[in-house]
């Protein structure tokens, strides 16, 4: 077993700090090219409201920013006694700028906040994790409403309630009202085609109404007491159940009433986690910024009906010479772009232009939006709150990031890297004997896992080896067909690299063979500049015995207890979760399909039509012309399109 050598260092290694300062203080000369490139624009700028964008020679957009009079706004970038160095440099990579003007201010800081979220300019404070929230639908458009979970656009009919901080804690909220109110949260497709109360029912999480165990009138009753609860009046539908407990227990009705017991302890775990109990406080979000070390964390609390639906935390992106009044108002601005605010922000400071920010959200929301930083009472006690959350999370992040960049580092000296990566990719397979195969690639940088950059691939059987045909299974043509797929595209998308769509480090869940695939790929598409590492199980599959294998490199091993080796376990399991995640996901899709979706004009009626006289899809397909014309629901034209589908070779 070879061991790794680690690379001496060097004496004349650059010195991080002098680049930095180089950073600080661009060239006179591209100083002056950039402040010519502004006065020039400043000639032909009007004095009215717009946005104004900064592009250096690439066309890269280095900075948005909105004005309330553009020709004031961009000539004082031209005064450079007044600039930061942060700014100096930003002036000094300009090479030209394109001009909006707009009606308002409002509207111009609108259009800011947009094209900040869509061009993410790199001067720009950026608020990079903004992913939808979860949803509680109350679904109306069938005769028995179905609560479920949502995520995503609000356009099918019924009620929304939300949103939550997490799908954790949506789903805890769902089940509680699910054991208190027993509604449904089948699909129509499901529910039409019942015969008998399902597993839910069985475990009292659903009162059965697709087979009639309850009235349709009892089940709008329920209806009615949920969305009570998640409307802010949990209490009274409280109170209400104990009267009905109590009744029914005074009439020695025993089991209704320990229904109704269950029913309440149910609706109690709800109260515990998210009554509070504010006075004047409904809707509204709690937002709290702590800055520190040159870093800002933001926490946002969401209070929905006088209830707590839970928090998370942000770490925008931004310069560190800003204030944190200036990163709150962008994070306000860019938070809300695709989302609703509430009537109410409760803040911890006062952000930068705090009225034209209420203003533009309260236009965009289409009724009045109010930022108030309250000094003290409960509502500056639920700010503090937010603020100490705010705190605890940058400590967590500071530390994680520090521990993070510690391993990099590591990894870059035991691979043999000229610079710790700043994205790694990693790639893995799954399959079942070939069925539903999967490639998966996560990335992982000096920030952690970045899962918003989770790719999966479903295999195509595009990836055989020239002159042979693909076999189900064959992992060396799955693994040729992801990185020609991930890379063709790369070099089309960001041909220049500097989008960030390239990895440091490519690691592939394998051994040589694997890796001799990957290095045929690169070979044909004329990359030879991503370091390709695999990593293979050692003996038994033993954790701690893997055996890394590196182009032109003898293998070698790291020591069991080294924490490099730990970090690259991980960042082998986290691919190998997401594989097989995707790949259980898709089976399970798979299983649940019935050959009858797959014929057109059959809908839900008529599948449950045939299915209850033929017993099962495959008794379908096998059925006669004659037969299918017999089932009730079908017709002659539509049981002639049902033969023909299932007959089509004949």
């Amino acid at each position: 077993m070879a061991e790794r050598p680690v690379p001496p260092p060097e004496d004349n290694a650059p010195d991080s700090r002098k680049f930095e300062l180089e950073a600080e203080l661009p060239a006179e000369g591209a100083i002056a090219s950039g402040v010519a490139v502004i006065r020039e624009t400043v000639r032909t700028l009007p004095g009215s409201p717009g946005v104004y964008r900064m592009l250096n020679a690439a066309g890269d957009v280095l900075y948005v920013g909105k004005a309330r009079n553009l020709k004031n706004r961009v000539t004082n970038y031209t005064q450079l006694a007044s600039l930061s160095n942060r700014i100096r440099r930003m002036v000094a990579e300009t090479a030209r700028m394109e001009v909006v003007t707009t009606h308002t201010e409002v509207e111009a800081l609108l259009l800011e906040i947009n094209l900040i979220k869509t061009l993410m300019p790199r001067y720009n404070v950026l608020l990079r994790d903004d992913k939808s929230f979860p949803y509680i639908h109350l679904r109306s458009t069938h005769p028995v409403p179905q609560l479920t979970k949502h995520r995503g656009a609000r356009n099918e009919g019924g009620e929304y309630f939300g949103p939550f901080a997490s799908a954790g804690a949506v789903g805890r909220t769902i089940t509680a009202l699910h054991r208190a109110f027993l509604l449904r949260s089948c699909s129509d497709n499901i529910y039409q085609s019942r015969t008998r109360p399902c597993l839910q029912y069985q475990i009292k999480r659903c009162s059965a109404p697709c087979v009639g165990r309850i009235s349709d009138e009892d089940y709008l009753a329920l209806v009615d007491q949920a969305r009570a609860v998640l409307t802010g009046h949990s209490r009274e539908i409280n109170a209400r159940l104990v009267e009905e407990m109590t009744a029914a227990a005074d009439q020695l009705d025993y089991e209704t009433a320990a229904v109704i017991r269950n029913r309440i302890r149910a609706l109690a775990h709800i109260q515990a986690h998210q009554d509070i109990n504010v006075e004047g406080l409904v809707d509204a979000d709690v937002i709290a910024a702590h800055q520190e070390g040159g870093h800002t964390s933001v926490q946002v609390f969401f209070f929905r009906a006088g209830q707590n639906w839970g928090n998370r935390a942000y770490f925008p992106s931004h310069d560190r010479a800003l204030g944190s009044d200036e990163v709150l108002a962008a994070f306000i601005g860019q938070f809300y772009d695709n989302k609703p605010p509430p009537p109410l922000l409760l803040l911890s400071e006062e952000p930068a232009e705090a009225e034209l920010l209420a203003e533009a959200l309260s236009t965009a929301a289409g009724r009045k939006v109010t930022l108030l930083t309250p000094q003290r009472g409960d509502k500056r006690k639920l700010v503090e709150h937010a603020m100490a959350n705010a705190r605890e999370a940058l400590g967590r992040r500071l530390a994680e990031s520090s521990t993070q960049q510690k391993l990099l580092t590591g990894v870059a000296t035991a691979l043999g890297l000229d610079a710790p990566p700043a994205r790694i990719e990693v790639y893995d397979n799954s399959h079942i004997q070939g069925t539903n195969a999967i490639g998966a690639m996560i990335v992982a940088g000096p920030e952690g896992f970045m899962k918003s950059a989770y790719r999966k691939f479903n295999i195509r059987g595009e990836g055989a080896a020239p002159g042979t045909e693909f076999r189900p299974g064959d992992d060396y043509a799955m693994m040729r067909e992801v990185f020609t797929r991930r890379f063709q595209r790369a070099q089309k998308e960001d041909p220049e690299r500097r989008l960030g769509q390239w990895p440091d480090l490519v690691l592939i869940d394998g051994g040589q063979g694997q890796l001799s695939v990957v290095e045929e790929v690169f070979m044909e598409l004329g990359i030879d500049d991503v370091p390709l590492v695999a990593i293979a199980k050692g003996p038994d599959r033993d954790a701690g015995r893997e055996r890394f294998f590196i182009p032109g490199q003898a293998p070698f091993s790291l020591e069991p207890k080294d924490p490099v080796l730990y970090f690259l376990q991980r960042l082998r399991d986290e691919a190998h979760r997401f594989a097989i995640g995707t790949h259980r996901a898709r089976r399970t899709k798979a299983i649940a399909r019935s050959p009858l979706d797959e014929v057109p004009g059959i809908g839900a009626a008529r599948k449950k039509a045939l299915l209850h006289h033929f017993g099962s899809a495959k008794a379908v397909s096998n059925a006669g012309l004659l037969d299918l014309e017999a089932v009730d629901g079908i017709s002659k034209t539509v049981a002639k399109k049902i033969y023909d589908h299932f007959h089509a070779d004949d």
